[in-house]
């Protein structure tokens, strides 16, 4: 595994491998402010979506694939685990006054709800942000339409928000972003809103993506630090910072590639 040095490796730079040995790399309390949102386990389901191949209700969705150089589909203990270490890495290397933003989705498995306590149980969660997403569709007649996700504020204790911000309420509507390359992208809009509520001055996203969080991070003047296995969207995420548009989607692929919501059911049983 290649040795990196902080910060000269690190600061507003892209850097592909496995986002803990890589997390392991940065010294305790380095970090000001993570804000991520992991890939959500999704093929591993109880229904017909999207484990076995076919997509169900989901056939041409964007995720049906998996990600790039990740297949999303971990048996759950081993996901759980996975998201616990990775979590443990990123409280490490924020300071006492630092926080990490995490973004996640409930959903229902076996016709019981999985809200996520078994990742974040024992970690400081300060407070539950509600990420309300228009549309959105329902494929099961066993419980409403879910249209929200949510994003845990996990603090550490002399953490405090900007001057004013907390005047915004715990529940953000924000759109999702449908013309981007990458198959879960975070709308800007919501990644600008958490880093300007902030006075972090380094902002680390250990799930990059196709770089939404540097591209937040850049435009409101702050440094950043984006960790992804895939040498694909790394790239994307490269590509981005210089050219934002360079992400979307070619117009007559938009319309055949449906963005299947994080939290729409996908065939769950």
């Amino acid at each position: 595994m290649k040795k990196f040095k902080y910060p000269n490796d690190f600061l507003n730079k892209f850097i592909c491998g496995n986002t803990i040995d890589i997390m392991k790399q940065i010294p305790d309390g380095s970090i000001d402010l993570i804000v991520t949102s992991p890939p959500y386990n999704l093929k591993n389901s109880t229904g017909n979506g999207m484990k076995d191949g076919r997509g169900g209700k989901w056939a041409n969705a964007a995720l049906i694939n998996g990600y790039s150089h990740y297949n999303d589909n971990m048996p759950h203990d081993k996901y759980a685990t996975w998201q616990r270490d990775c979590l443990n890495e990123m409280l490490r290397i924020i300071p006492d006054n630092g926080a990490i933003f995490y973004n996640h989705k409930w959903r229902v498995q076996a016709g019981v709800l999985q809200d996520r306590q078994d990742i974040v149980s024992g970690f400081p969660v300060r407070q539950i942000i509600i990420w309300r997403r228009k549309g959105g569709f329902n494929f099961n007649p066993g419980y409403f339409l879910p249209t929200y996700e949510v994003i845990y504020l996990i603090a550490k204790k002399k953490f405090k928000l900007a001057k004013k911000a907390n005047s915004h309420g715990d529940i953000w509507e924000f759109s999702q972003e449908f013309k981007n390359k990458h198959p879960a992208p975070f709308p800007t809009a919501l990644i600008e809103r958490i880093i300007s509520s902030t006075s972090a001055k380094t902002i680390l996203d250990p799930f990059m993506g196709s770089g939404t969080t540097a591209l937040a991070a850049k435009t409101l003047n702050r440094d950043f630090v984006g960790i992804d296995i895939s040498p694909e969207y790394c790239k994307m995420a490269k590509d981005r910072l210089k050219n934002p548009k360079s992400v979307q989607r070619p117009k007559d692929t938009e319309s055949k590639i449906e963005q299947a919501s994080l939290f729409d059911t996908v065939g769950v049983k």
